[in-house]
């Protein structure tokens, strides 16, 4: 059994050139699937309007010789497509965006592209032979209609959950039909799965709370993580020397904002201007134009470095030359059930990480990390004396590691062992 080789349909809307962890996830699990005997045919979208382009991802991709089929939609990224690179809305604005799209489109508004999807998944399936379908979400418009195609091929359909679906924490329903057709939408897709796949133990619970019909063993965790090469690959940027480097990678979209720890900074600077000297901010990624503003409202320049968005193994060479990296989660509703993927390339880096979270799954995981400050994402008192614990521990060179034995647990290739683990369960032999 060994020695045959599998063959997987996997359903991408966020695939390369497109960057984020969105990508991130589903691309390196492709990328490794072919260690373990397993071919990828990848369905992903053409090109579209978007604000995160990695063409390094591409890169490597195309290294890959790896089948990838693109098809387009009339979903707006796509109407939009030659835009091109787009850079955020202001909050304010992607708000409202998102309350007017999930009015008029349900559950999505990829479902354009995710009949197109699901025209080229049949028409493949019925031209070739596949042992299983693997289906990235969001957007769970494709869920919804590869899904339907489980009546028709006998190919067993894994879905992978990276966010949650029903009253998620993007979720805006308007009246409470939207409310419900969502929740009746995901529980008609869950019955045509054969296995569910989730980032971590909170979705898992909420989904079993909601559809009691799926048991604990129906679900599968497999959380994010990093890839190894990456940081083979990648050398670190030289540093300012005798500063402090603390480092945010990413972007600030819905539940992410720099306003907390600017404030406490500020603080901090007014308190103890000699520390402040030795400390520097660094964001990778869009920082936003009313994040600047703010950082020059408190007059901050000079202690923040702005490197825009770069490319994914760029990102990763200025993550190894920080100190301390930084992330944040706002409160939301079931927010506990978020786990960004940026934790996971901290983790790759052995860097100390400094998280601004509520309860939930991505408190946990910097627990088990170890190597790790935690406080409330709001709490600016709290957040400065984190700044000056952490600063006391860097000029003591007594910042905290985490062990490798964490470490190995999140890499993309023991990842992927484990969903290949899954495959072979469900597959016809």
């Amino acid at each position: 059994m060994n020695d045959r080789k599998f063959k997987v349909l996997v359903i991408a809307y966020y695939f390369p050139p497109l960057g984020l962890s969105g990508v991130q996830r589903t691309f390196k699990f492709v990328k490794y699937m072919l260690k373990y005997n397993w071919e990828p045919t990848v369905i992903t979208t053409d090109k579209i309007a978007y604000y995160a382009y990695d063409y390094s991802l591409l890169e490597e991709l195309n290294s890959l010789n790896i089948i990838v089929i693109r098809v387009s939609g009339k979903e707006p990224n796509s109407i939009l497509s030659k835009l091109g690179n787009l850079k955020p809305p202001r909050e304010v604005f992607r708000k409202i965006f998102d309350i007017i799209s999930q009015t008029i489109f349900i559950p999505d508004n990829k479902i354009s592209w995710s009949n197109s999807a699901a025209i080229k998944a049949e028409e493949i399936l019925t031209n070739e032979n596949f042992d299983a379908i693997f289906i990235s979400c969001p957007p769970f418009s494709a869920f919804e209609k590869i899904s339907k195609l489980r009546t028709k091929f006998d190919v067993p359909i894994i879905i992978d959950y990276r966010d949650l679906w029903y009253n998620s924490y993007f979720s805006v329903y308007i009246t409470p039909f939207h409310k419900i057709l969502n929740k009746r939408k995901e529980y008609l897709s869950l019955k045509n799965a054969d296995a569910v796949i989730v980032t971590n133990r909170k979705i898992k619970e909420f989904l079993i709370k909601n559809y009691p019909f799926l048991t604990f063993d129906d679900i599968s965790i497999i959380p994010h993580g990093f890839d190894p090469e990456d940081f083979q690959l990648a050398k670190p940027f030289p540093k300012p020397k005798n500063k402090l480097v603390i480092m945010f990678s990413g972007i600030f979209i819905g539940y992410g904002t720099p306003k907390y720890l600017l404030k406490a900074f500020k603080e901090l600077s007014i308190e103890r201007p000699d520390i402040a000297q030795n400390i520097e901010l660094h964001f990778v990624g869009y920082l936003r134009k009313e994040n600047v503003k703010l950082i020059k409202k408190l007059k901050l320049e000079e202690f923040v470095v702005d490197h825009g968005y770069v490319d994914h193994l760029t990102s990763v060479r200025k993550i190894m030359s920080a100190d301390v990296l930084w992330f944040m989660i706002d409160y939301r509703k079931n927010i506990d059930a978020i786990l960004p993927g940026k934790i996971y390339e901290y983790i790759g880096s052995a860097k100390p990480i400094f998280g601004c979270v509520p309860e939930g799954a991505a408190k946990h995981a910097l627990q088990e990390y170890g190597a790790s400050f935690i406080c409330k994402p709001d709490d600016v008192s709290e957040i400065k004396e984190n700044l000056y614990r952490i600063y006391d521990l860097y000029k003591n060179n007594q910042l905290p590691k985490p062990s490798e034995e964490i470490i190995r647990k999140y890499q993309r290739d023991v990842l992927t062992e484990s969903l290949i683990k899954i495959f072979q369960s469900k597959i016809k032999v």
